[in-house]
C-alpha cells in the first residue's frame, strides 16, 4: 500500500469510498442526513481539499484520511478493503506529519470507536450532537 496526497481527479473515487463506507457503518443516519452529508463531502470537502489517499498495489484508491493539524477530520476506508491495515497506515502516516493525534467519532458507530480505541486512543469527552447540530453524539478522542 502507497500513501500520497488527493488530486482533483480523484473526488469521484473518493466519494465513492465515502459513499461506501458510511452505508457500511452509519446506519444511525437518517436518509435526510445522509443526502445532506453527501453534498458536503462529494461537491465541497473532497474537492476542495487535499487528503492523504492510500493505494492498494494496483494503484486504485481504497480509503483516504483528512487532517487539520493534529486533527483528523474525516478517515474512511472502502469496506472491501477494511481490516487489511490501511486504516493503521493512515493514521501512523498522519501521526508522523502531525504528532500525537485527535478525532471526533460518531458515538453510534462501534466500529470506529473500537478502531481508535484499538490504536491507542482514549476518550477525552463528548458531545450531544455532530458539529452541524444533528443528533449524533460525538466522542472526542485522543491518541495517549
Amino acid at each position: 500500500m502507497q500513501i500520497r496526497l488527493s488530486t482533483d481527479t480523484d473526488t469521484d473515487a473518493l466519494a465513492a469510498i465515502w459513499r461506501a463506507s458510511v452505508r457500511a457503518t452509519h446506519d444511525f443516519l437518517s436518509a435526510a442526513h445522509y443526502r445532506e452529508l453527501d453534498v458536503l463531502v462529494a461537491r465541497h470537502y473532497l474537492p476542495a481539499t487535499r487528503v492523504w489517499v492510500v493505494e492498494d498495489a494496483a494503484g486504485l484508491a481504497r480509503g483516504f484520511l483528512g487532517l487539520s493539524g493534529a486533527h483528523v477530520d474525516a478517515l474512511f476506508i472502502d469496506p472491501a478493503s477494511r481490516a487489511q491495515g490501511a486504516g493503521r497506515r493512515l493514521l501512523h502516516h498522519a501521526q508522523g506529519i502531525a504528532g500525537r493525534l485527535s478525532v471526533d467519532v460518531n458515538e453510534q458507530n462501534l466500529q470506529a470507536v473500537g478502531f481508535y480505541r484499538h490504536m491507542g486512543f482514549a476518550l477525552t469527552g463528548r458531545s450531544p450532537t455532530d458539529d452541524a447540530g444533528r443528533p449524533y453524539p460525538l466522542l472526542h478522542m485522543r491518541q495517549e
